[in-house]
């Protein structure tokens, strides 16, 4: 599968954005799908993560209450809604793919992903 992540900007602290991961080559409902995000000079960090069915979500416990993650599966098409946007949350942010069986330490280690998008940078002025 190949995906390709969008939507990122330039905004001011507390502004919205939706970051979208079209997925093609094949149907994303064959996968757990998740966001990392990379601030400079930082690891890849988990984000979110929603299972095959596109019910089950979890997210980091930074953008808990904040981000909503979501796919459509019929489209082919993963979402991260970002509200409340705050300067830490600059960071370039990728999607990501995982065919194994997701556990609660395997969605958040970036190593259990097998395919990733290219990444779209978010940055949040204060």
């Amino acid at each position: 599968v190949q995906l390709q992540a969008s939507g990122g900007g330039l905004v001011t602290a507390g502004d919205s954005l939706r970051l979208s991961c079209a997925a093609s080559g094949r149907t994303l409902s064959s996968y757990t799908t998740g966001w990392f995000r990379q601030a400079p000079g930082k690891e890849r960090e988990f984000v979110a993560v929603v299972t095959r069915s596109g019910i089950g979500t979890y997210y980091s416990d930074s953008v808990k209450g904040r981000f909503t993650i979501s796919r459509d599966n019929a489209g082919n098409t993963m979402y991260l809604q970002m509200n409340s946007l705050k300067p830490e949350d600059t960071a370039v942010y990728y999607c990501a793919a995982m065919t194994r069986l997701m556990t609660m330490t395997t969605m958040r280690a970036a190593g259990s992903y097998d395919y990733w998008g290219q990444g779209t940078q978010v940055t949040v002025s204060s």
